[in-house]
């Protein structure tokens, strides 16, 4: 129903952003909010698709075409919900999730929240040879400017991002001691971090 919304960067929250279009505040679920916090306070086009259930219409968004189509493949998969295919989103690029599929590699798979063995078996039978991506470099897209640093304490942000895809306190007090050895530029660079400890 919408395919984009290009509108001003309200909010930045650990699991989504809002988006001032026309007047109106949409906000939008994403895999990784910080991915778009040198954007706040400018304009940005979100590539989105609304999901409709019975108690709730969520919107979810992307940072391009590729992203958003891998989004829809995964959750056409029988146990892959919205929650789980952004989880997988937030630290892999289209393309690294394809080449997975692929060369059927759930070992994989199994590293991110609520994908067990049965549900990586189920993504590679269903994808493998279906999906059509061709991976392009995200800040590219996003214009990003490196000079904006995030005033709020980056690793404590990046923990919430970290939580609200799904991993366990027990699994983020682990990271949380390495992460505070290191000094970040910003949160999305934190989380980026923090998703790379939790899947090795």
């Amino acid at each position: 129903m919408y395919a984009y919304i290009k509108g001003t960067l309200t909010v930045l929250n650990p699991t989504h952003v809002v988006v001032e279009a026309s007047g109106v505040g949409f906000e939008i679920q994403t895999p990784n909010s910080y991915r778009f916090q040198k954007f706040m306070d400018q304009e940005v086009v979100i590539h989105t698709s609304l999901i409709v259930r019975e108690d709730a219409q969520l919107l979810y968004g992307f940072i391009n075409q590729e992203e958003k189509d891998m989004f829809l493949s995964l959750i056409k998969v029988t146990g892959i919900g919205p929650k789980s295919a952004l989880a997988i989103l937030a630290s892999s690029s289209p393309n690294e999730v394809k080449i997975a599929i692929e060369n059927e590699n759930d070992a994989y798979l199994t590293k991110f929240p609520g994908i067990g063995k049965k549900t990586a078996r189920q993504i590679v039978l269903d994808l493998k040879g279906k999906v059509q991506i061709n991976d392009v470099d995200s800040s590219q897209l996003l214009n990003i400017d490196d000079n904006t640093k995030d005033t709020l304490p980056i690793i404590k942000e990046a923990l919430l991002a970290l939580e609200a895809l799904g991993y366990s306190k027990r699994e983020l007090t682990k990271v949380e001691k390495t992460l505070s050895k290191s000094t970040f530029e910003s949160v999305d660079e934190a989380v980026k971090k923090g998703l790379q400890l939790l899947i090795s």
